[in-house]
């Protein structure tokens, strides 16, 4: 298997595996993923995802991006009519995704780290989209959302130089990553993170994270719509007398999601 998913608890966690190609996406990786992220939306007892990359002999890595030998013959093969590049960039989905980046994460390897919603990185971790060095463009989200997560004359450099050693440690410092590890444990941090996640209500986690993606670019009246809109819907969930009552009787609450 190119992808594995397994579930531990309320968390459903992607891993690409193809240590041998240093996990790098062909059809069976974009398929793979595609289907694990199908699995864990339909599933309703997994509240959030982790997407990580199998260590290598060589040691860890993340995803060395687009397979270069499938590019030369079958660049679409990598691609997936729901998800796109990966299976993942260009995927609607309504269950937070977090990236646990261990070793380099590279080209379409960071462009799938930006499809996520949050990124959790050892400090060997390094990302970088040096698509310019092949002539090629990062056509799977980096050139438009890299300048989201990091200054826009930053993200300029790294487009333009193609440059492949921007580090974990200067990613947390803009904020891009939220957490750095030791190596090695980018996985075991990301599922503590997951945890405190799932910890939350899963109904209004969704609904804050779309909100979050809908309105930050947005005027604030539409901020305030989507928001009230928001709010109104936890109105009429079970979890939200659950809620209610657990704070009176000062207890942790119990949540169904519905």
């Amino acid at each position: 298997m190119s992808v594995d998913y397994e579930k531990q608890g309320n968390v459903g966690i992607i891993t690409i595996n193809r240590p041998d190609a240093r996990n790098a996406v062909n059809t069976a990786v974009a398929q793979g993923i595609e289907a694990a992220v199908d699995e864990m939306e339909s599933d309703d007892e997994v509240w959030v995802g982790v997407l990580t990359g199998a260590r290598t002999e060589k040691g860890y890595i993340f995803c060395a991006g687009a397979d270069l030998k499938q590019m030369s013959t079958d660049p679409g093969g990598m691609t997936t009519a729901k998800g796109g590049f990966g299976g993942l960039t260009q995927r609607e989905r309504a269950k937070p995704l977090i990236a646990a980046v261990d070793g380099p994460a590279l080209a379409g390897g960071t462009e799938l780290v930006l499809a996520c919603d949050l990124v959790v990185a050892s400090r060997t971790a390094v990302f970088g989209i040096p698509e310019v060095k092949r002539n090629l463009v990062a056509a799977a989200g980096g050139l438009f959302r890299l300048p989201r997560k990091l200054p826009r004359n930053v993200a300029m450099e790294l487009a333009l130089t193609g440059r492949l050693d921007f580090p974990a440690e200067r990613a947390y410092h803009f904020g891009w990553v939220n957490r750095l590890c030791e190596e090695g444990e980018a996985l075991s941090t990301a599922l503590e993170l997951a945890g405190e996640i799932t910890a939350a209500a899963p109904l209004a986690v969704r609904e804050s994270r779309a909100i979050i993606l809908a309105a930050t670019d947005e005027p604030d009246e539409v901020g305030w719509k989507l928001s009230g809109d928001g709010i109104a819907k936890m109105f009429g969930t079970e979890d939200f007398g659950e809620g209610l009552t657990a704070f009176i009787e000062k207890r942790d609450p119990v949540w169904k999601g519905r």
